[in-house]
């Protein structure tokens, strides 16, 4: 990738550096099993499969292909034709190219070190439990799920990973970014006082909505399935998420309630999921959070943001944009973040390798990533029956939403 950040030798050691520590590295720590590393100790490379071969996971895939540290050995996707083209641009054996519903589990039983995850969220906590339960190291988009029963059941395959020395990583890319960091721990470190209000905002385009059919096969390509809340968690969760995670961030907690509207907006809706919103979160000691955002094809530009106002200064925030603080006394100059979503996503496959390499497995990206996805869904169910929902509600509700699997191929 030409946008792809430059890395230091420590980031991304070569084969020799690699080679010289392995020894220390893949042995000092007794529990790791030996088919968790058998790619590395055979060719210094970690062996990958890859679920979920759309657009998402062909960019991560061509990051994967242009790192020394990994190789690409199998490819798994519902759609023979995703699968085998997917197998085909990154030197994926034939017989390691899988499809359909099942094509998880034959992926995990052909032998590989870790998995990256990139299906509609409904698939997040069947094939993240079962690539644990495999002995592999796993990699997550997010969101976590649809709904709060995905979500939990991520969270105890997260804990499951990390009780078994397994690296469990999942793929923000704002807190991988030197401008967030730095700006989210100076309003920590009271650059701008107390904060009493946050705003964050995420508008962008919708996805093609065409008619449903007979079995839900059309809803699981071109990220049609985000106009969907059980299949793809809905627009509000799989996109504002991002700036909800940037406002639990800074607030240091996650929120006890949520209030507000939504409704659908777009032409010709089949989806059931909303694409306005508007809400207002309250955390605990009466921080303040208002989010709004829209998915229309109306051609506003895309905008990710969260903002900070404090008794001594302001916090603003983009996705792809400005980051800075002014403030009564000091401030931080910051700078524009570019090509954000690639670029993070290479940072995190570069600490995921490292983790896996020298044993770092707390999996500090579990919890905050988790509550994030909670906080979106909270949100969700708020606007949508536009009263005030709190945390404790919807962790006793524990709401399911079902997926129709009929018809489809296993």
């Amino acid at each position: 990738m030409t946008d792809n950040p430059p890395t230091t030798a420590e980031q991304r050691p070569s084969r020799r550096r690699f080679i010289a520590r392995s020894g220390a590295a893949l042995f000092s720590f007794s529990l790791v099993q030996a088919h968790q590393v058998r790619g590395t100790q055979a060719n210094s490379r970690i062996e990958i499969g890859c679920i979920g071969m759309g657009n998402r996971g062909r960019m991560l895939c061509d990051i994967l292909a242009g790192h020394s540290g990994y190789r690409i050995a199998a490819v798994a996707d519902y759609f023979p034709a995703v699968a085998d083209r997917g197998g085909e641009l990154y030197g994926v054996a034939k017989e390691r190219r899988f499809w359909g519903l099942r094509a998880y589990q034959r992926l995990l039983a052909s032998g590989v070190d870790a998995v990256f995850l990139e299906t509609p969220p409904y698939c997040f906590g069947e094939h993240a439990e079962a690539a644990v339960q495999a002995g592999c190291h796993v990699y997550l988009a997010k969101p976590l799920g649809c709904d709060v029963p995905g979500c939990l059941r991520i969270q105890e395959a997260g804990r499951r990973a990390t009780a078994r020395k397994q690296v469990f990583l999942v793929d923000f890319q704002t807190r991988t970014d030197p401008y967030f960091i730095e700006a989210v721990q100076r309003v920590k470190e009271g650059l701008i006082g107390r904060v009493g209000l946050l705003a964050s905002e995420y508008n962008d385009e919708g996805f093609p909505d065409p008619p449903l059919t007979d079995t839900i096969e059309s809803r699981l390509q071109d990220l049609i399935w985000a106009n969907d809340d059980a299949i793809g968690s809905g627009y509000f969760v799989n996109a504002a998420i991002h700036a909800i995670d940037l406002a639990l961030w800074i607030a240091g907690d996650r929120p006890v309630s949520a209030v507000g509207a939504s409704r659908i907006a777009r032409r010709d809706p089949h989806g059931d999921s909303h694409d306005v919103y508007s809400l207002t979160y309250e955390f605990p000691g009466g921080l303040i959070l208002n989010h709004r955002g829209e998915h229309l094809k109306n051609r506003s530009e895309f905008l990710c943001a969260c903002y900070a106002q404090g008794d001594n200064g302001y916090l603003e925030t983009h996705y792809n944009g400005r980051i800075r603080i002014l403030a009564n006394r000091g401030g931080y100059r910051g700078g524009e973040v570019q090509g954000l979503y690639p670029r993070g996503a290479a940072a995190n496959i570069d600490r995921f390798h490292r983790c896996i390499t020298e044993g770092i497995v707390d999996n500090p990206t579990i919890e905050p990533s988790v509550n994030a996805t909670l906080a979106a869904i909270l949100g969700r169910q708020a606007a949508r029956t536009r009263t005030r929902v709190t945390w404790d509600q919807i962790l006793q509700e524990n709401h399911r939403l079902e997926v129709d699997y009929s018809g489809l191929t296993d």
